[in-house]
C-alpha cells in the first residue's frame, strides 16, 4: 500500500513536471511570436517611416534641382520670367536619375521683378512619382547688385577727417586718407593711412573698379523720360528749379544767381580794394514759376541744363542733367536745401545724376540732410570752399548722407587747417549706405550683369 502510495506521487510528480513544460511552451510559443511580430510590425513602421521620410527629402532636393535649373534659365536670358514659354505659370518639368529614370517632378512660380528692381522671386515645388501629395517648397529672391552697394565710390584720392563717421563702404580706386570712425570696409586700390578706424575694416591694395561701368549712361534717362518721363531742354535763363512736394513738384526758371567768395583774399591798388580769388555764383537769386508736375510714372526726368533740386520726395525719381552729344563745360547739379524721402525704408528712393558736378551750395541750411543716389559722371560731389572771414554761413553745422556716392574725381564737404581744425563747410558730417539701393536703386541707375543670391528659403 505505502508502495503504490509512493509510485502515485512520483507519477503525479512526473506528470505535473510534464504540464509545467507544457505551459512554459505554449506560453513562451505566444511571447515569442508576440515578440517577431512587435518586432516585424516596429521594422515596417520605420521602414515605411525612413520610406516617407526619404521621399521628403527627395522632394526638397527635386524642389532644388527646380531652383538650380531656373537660376541657370535666368544666367543665359537675364529678362525671361516665362521659362521660355511666353504664357503664365506654373511650369512642370519632370525630375529623372542618373540612369535617365523618372523620379519626381517639380513646378515653378517665377514673380517678375517690381518697376525700377532686379529682384526676380523663384518658387520650386517638387514632389516623387510614388507620393506627390508629400511635395515641398523652396522660395529663392536673386538680383542684380546695383553700384549703389557703397557709402562711397571715388576715382579719385579720399580724405576722411576726424569729424566724420561713414555707415556702409567706402572704396577708392586711390588712396585713402582715413581719420573718421567707419563700421564697414575702407577699401582702396592704392594706400590707407590715417588716424581713423577700425583698422581692421581697412583692405588695400584692392582692384580698381571700371568707373565707365558704373557710370552708366544719361542717354538711357533722356530716352526714358521721352517714354513716359519729363523733359525740359535748356531754360533759355541760368537752368531749373525743382522743389519735390510728396509725389509734385513745382518747377522754376532761375533768372539769376547769388554768389559768395571762396578762396582769395582783398587786395588794394589804385582806385580802392579789389578780391583777389574765387567767387562762386552757385545760389538761386531770382526765379519765376514754370509749372507744376507729378513725378512720372517711369521716374526719368532729364534737363538739359544746370538744375538745383530740394523737398520731400514721395515716390521713385531719377534727375539726370546734361546734354548731348557730351561736352565741357558739363551742366552741373545744384542740392541748394535739403531733400528727403517721406518714408526711410519704404519706396521712396532718388536718384541725381549729373554729367558736371553734384554741389551743396552756400544758402543750403546748417543744419543739411541729403537723401540720395547721387552720381557725377565726370565731376566731383562736394560744397565749395567759402571764406570765413566773408561768409558767415561758410562754416555749418552738419551734414547727413542717407544713400550712396558716386563720383569720378572724388569731392568732400569740408575743410581743414593745419590744426585740423574745421573752418568751412560742414563741421560734422554722417553717412549712412541705404540698404534698399542694393537690389532697389533709382531708375536707370547702373546694376550689375550676374544675378546674386539674395535669399533661399523653404516655405509651406
Amino acid at each position: 500500500m505505502k508502495k503504490n502510495k509512493y509510485i502515485t506521487a512520483k507519477l503525479h510528480r512526473k506528470y505535473a513536471r510534464g504540464s509545467m513544460l507544457i505551459f512554459a511552451m505554449i506560453f513562451g510559443s505566444i511571447a515569442f511570436t508576440i515578440i517577431i511580430l512587435g518586432v516585424s510590425g516596429y521594422a515596417l513602421f520605420e521602414h515605411r517611416a525612413s520610406t516617407k521620410l526619404y521621399r521628403r527629402d527627395m522632394a526638397l532636393h527635386i524642389a532644388e534641382a527646380g531652383v538650380n535649373y531656373y537660376r541657370w534659365h535666368l544666367a543665359h536670358d537675364n529678362d525671361e520670367y516665362t521659362d521660355g514659354t511666353g504664357q503664365p505659370g506654373p511650369y512642370v518639368h519632370e525630375y529623372h536619375d542618373k540612369d535617365g529614370n523618372l523620379v519626381g517632378y517639380f513646378s515653378l512660380d517665377i514673380d517678375e521683378p517690381l518697376a525700377g528692381s532686379s529682384v526676380v522671386t523663384v518658387r520650386s515645388t517638387g514632389w516623387t512619382v510614388q507620393e506627390p501629395n508629400a511635395s515641398r517648397t523652396l522660395q529663392v529672391r536673386v538680383g542684380f547688385p546695383a553700384m549703389t552697394d557703397y557709402a562711397f565710390l571715388e576715382n579719385a584720392d579720399m580724405s576722411f577727417s576726424f569729424t566724420t563717421v561713414v555707415h556702409g563702404i567706402v572704396h577708392s580706386n586711390g588712396n585713402i586718407r582715413f581719420d573718421g570712425t567707419t563700421d564697414s570696409w575702407v577699401r582702396a586700390h592704392g594706400d590707407i593711412q590715417g588716424g581713423g578706424g577700425p583698422k581692421t575694416f581697412w583692405d588695400f591694395p584692392v582692384p580698381i573698379i571700371d568707373f565707365y561701368s558704373v557710370t552708366g549712361d544719361l542717354d538711357d534717362i533722356r530716352t526714358a523720360s521721352n517714354n513716359g518721363g519729363i523733359r525740359r531742354g535748356s531754360s533759355g535763363t541760368e537752368g531749373w528749379q525743382i522743389i519735390f512736394d510728396g509725389n509734385q513738384f513745382d518747377l522754376y526758371k532761375v533768372t539769376s544767381r547769388d554768389c559768395y567768395k571762396g578762396e582769395g583774399r582783398w587786395r588794394r591798388r589804385w582806385g580802392g580794394w579789389y578780391w583777389d580769388g574765387n567767387t562762386y555764383c552757385f545760389d538761386v537769386g531770382n526765379r519765376q514759376f514754370f509749372e507744376r508736375l507729378a513725378i512720372p510714372s517711369n521716374g526719368a526726368m532729364f534737363f538739359e541744363d544746370n538744375v538745383w533740386v530740394q523737398g520731400t520726395v514721395n515716390g521713385r525719381v531719377t534727375i539726370g542733367v546734361g546734354k548731348f552729344p557730351v561736352q565741357e563745360p558739363y551742366k552741373t547739379l545744384y542740392i541748394n536745401n535739403n531733400l528727403t524721402y517721406a518714408e526711410k525704408g519704404g519706396d521712396d528712393v532718388v536718384g541725381l545724376m549729373a554729367q558736371g558736378d553734384i554741389v551743396v551750395p552756400y544758402e543750403a541750411s546748417r543744419t543739411m540732410e541729403v537723401n540720395a543716389a547721387a552720381l557725377s559722371q565726370f565731376g566731383s560731389i562736394y560744397t565749395p570752399y567759402y571764406d570765413p572771414d566773408e561768409n558767415l554761413n561758410g562754416l555749418k553745422d552738419s551734414l547727413t548722407f542717407f544713400g550712396s556716392q558716386i563720383s569720378y574725381e572724388g569731392g568732400g564737404w569740408k575743410y581743414v587747417n593745419g590744426w585740423g581744425n574745421v573752418i568751412s563747410g560742414f563741421h560734422d558730417t554722417n553717412h549712412v549706405y541705404d540698404g534698399n539701393l542694393k537690389y532697389y536703386p533709382p531708375p536707370g541707375f547702373p546694376v550689375g550683369t550676374m544675378y546674386e543670391l539674395i535669399s533661399w528659403e523653404e516655405i509651406e
